[in-house]
């Protein structure tokens, strides 16, 4: 059994959910997200309870039971609440500011190198050195975070690079005489 799957998801006051056939709706105060559940699995709605149950018992059915209750529990807690992550950069010169809705970062590159944000993203500079993305969907704010971060991840020895908060560098010692 599911450990995931087997939670009710319970949609709070101010949050609608709208289940047809595959297709789920979910509207609240941030937005609106949408989500086609795989055919393997059943979805149940009643009042403000969603119950998701696999159609039948082969290993596909269960791993999709899972991520569909997954996926549907953070698109309801997204329109309530919304995400955030936060980038650090780390390193003499590296910061970022902001051009209109675009990014530009500063990465000890020759050039800038300038990011535009999907649609129902958000971006924000408070300091030079951190960046904040935030939006209603899980999966697109945590993409981006890994689309900026590309563009110089940290690396071991000095730990230069843009790291997300909270992220811990492994470093290693330099060469020895």
């Amino acid at each position: 059994m599911s450990r995931v799957g087997k939670k009710p998801i319970t949609a709070p006051a101010g949050v609608a959910v709208q289940v047809k056939g595959q297709d789920v709706s979910v509207k609240g105060p941030k937005g609106t997200l949408a989500f086609r559940v795989p055919d393997e699995v059943e979805i149940a709605h009643q009042g403000a309870v969603i119950t998701v149950r696999p159609r039948n018992e082969t290993p596909r059915s269960r791993a999709m039971w899972g991520m569909a209750r997954a996926i549907l529990a953070s698109h309801v807690e997204g329109v309530e609440k919304g995400f955030e992550r936060g980038l650090d950069l780390v390193g003499v010169g590296y910061r970022a500011a902001m051009q209109g809705k675009r990014l530009q970062l500063q990465l000890g590159f020759s050039h800038d190198v300038l990011y535009d944000p999907p649609e129902g993203i958000s971006i924000a500079v408070p300091k030079p050195t951190e960046i904040r993305i935030s939006g209603t969907d899980k999966q697109k704010v945590g993409q981006v975070a890994a689309e900026i971060r590309s563009y110089r991840p940290p690396e071991p020895y000095k730990g230069k690079g843009v790291k997300h908060q909270g992220e811990v560098i492994r470093r290693k010692e330099g060469k020895k005489k």
